[in-house]
């Protein structure tokens, strides 16, 4: 296991992780008043002396949890949980992928879902879409049909806002509670614990979910009753498609007019046109790389969806149609997989290293 130096008291990385995720929570106890040492919030305060703290009036207990789909996101939420002390049972469409992970991390691992599910406080699942997301809740052996009242099942699968209210009046028939709760941020975010997630549900259920969510996510915000998760996904993406497509054309303006583009986006990062897309990506772009995020495929799907609600709720989307468009012509050049910044490649083919 790595381990890591600090103050002179060494501590595994888990540990490391375990300090970051609880220290947000260990202030708002102070606030509603636990007892916590004031030397912990000194800033010459030991890294020894603030574990030790965190462990002793760790306001909320170690949870059996469960993990369901680890993919390149869940992957490291998985990891996270189980990094911060909670007993983790995973499981995955894919076995050998669920094996790589117990490799890794201390847990256990299932072969349905309903498995998984069974003995969990609250049972988690990041899957592909819509259908996954209904054949491990309700499908045969779904996660459904073995959870216990009481109980809370979080899906951070970006879907649809009426699976989220589906499943939602599904759980509650069954005596237990249903957050949809879609993340930003990319394979990077997960495995960095730095995650946005957009919650819908009942404000109880989420102050239950969510000290174990901050394992994994730098901010998490109920945005509404079900649905409202998905909702404010697709607000993002729809925001995204057009700043990635505006990124796409400045860069390509300014290879094409023999600027140095390292050097204009150097400066216009700095700017009002500067934006996360514009200081994670354009290297990249400017390489004609194009294997660092967000895959193509998955940002269509999102992009349809966005699409369909905007027909239900009477909304006007003329430039993520258009740019959903231009991500189809990616698609057709065999660019499945690339990630989004690869709109840029429609703009030109040649060798921007040189």
């Amino acid at each position: 296991m790595h381990c890591c130096r600090r103050n002179g008291a060494l501590a595994c990385h888990a540990d490391c992780s375990l300090l970051q995720a609880r220290f947000a929570s260990v202030r708002s106890g102070a606030e509603q008043g636990l007892k916590i040492p004031p030397e912990f919030f000194c800033k010459g305060s030991g890294f020894a002396l603030q574990y030790a703290v965190l462990k002793s009036i760790q306001p909320f207990p170690d949870m059996k949890v469960a993990f369901i789909g680890l993919g390149v996101m869940g992957y490291p939420m998985a990891g996270h949980l189980a990094a911060n002390g909670h007993e983790v049972c995973v499981y995955n469409r894919t076995t050998s992928r669920a094996e790589k992970w117990l490799g890794l991390h201390r847990g256990t691992m299932e072969k349905t879902p309903a498995m998984a599910a069974s003995e969990a406080d609250v049972v988690f699942s990041c899957v592909g879409n819509d259908d996954d997301v209904r054949s491990v809740t309700t499908g045969p052996d779904g996660a459904f049909g073995a959870m216990r009242r009481g109980t809370v099942f979080v899906d951070h699968t970006t879907a649809s806002a009426n699976v989220a209210r589906e499943l939602s009046a599904a759980a509650k028939q069954r005596g237990f509670d249903f957050l949809d709760a879609p993340v930003s941020g990319g394979q990077a975010g997960a495995e960095n614990g730095v995650l946005t997630v957009m919650v819908g549900g009942e404000e109880a259920v989420f102050e239950r979910a969510k000290p174990l969510i901050d394992c994994y996510a730098r901010a998490a915000m109920l945005m509404g009753p079900a649905g409202a998760g998905q909702l404010t996904k697709m607000v993002n993406q729809i925001c995204i498609a057009g700043l990635v497509q505006g990124l796409s054309e400045g860069l390509a303006f300014a290879v094409n007019a023999d600027l140095d583009g390292m050097k204009v986006f150097d400066v216009i990062s700095k700017g009002a046109a500067g934006s996360w897309q514009m200081e994670n990506r354009h290297e990249t772009m400017l390489k004609d790389e194009f294997e660092f995020g967000f895959a193509v495929d998955w940002m269509r799907k999102d992009l349809g969806l966005c699409m369909d609600e905007a027909k239900r709720n009477g909304s006007e989307l003329p430039v993520t149609e258009i740019v959903d468009g231009y991500y189809a012509e990616v698609q057709a050049a065999d660019g499945n997989r690339f990630d989004t910044s690869s709109l840029v490649t429609r703009l030109y083919r040649k060798d921007l290293t040189g």
